[in-house]
């Protein structure tokens, strides 16, 4: 599988990744963004607590990383 957003700058790279949050079709290691995501539990309505090891996500550049973290 190829890099999306290389492929839409000219370029050949291979995927090394998928995003998290829209599936993305590839990213390579240049365009995949490695961000830790807090994970919360706890029952309906509240309390919830933030779980204390945070998961290890990957996300597109621009649309999912900046929709997310954009400040």
């Amino acid at each position: 599988m190829k890099c999306y957003y290389c492929a839409l700058e000219g370029k050949d790279s291979e995927a090394v990744a998928i995003c998290i949050v829209c599936g993305m079709g590839g990213l390579c290691m240049e365009h995949a963004i490695r961000k830790d995501v807090d994970v919360w539990e706890g029952g309906y309505p509240l309390p919830s607590k933030r779980v204390k090891t945070p998961l290890p996500r990957i996300l597109c550049p621009p649309a999912c990383y900046n929709a997310l973290y954009a400040e």
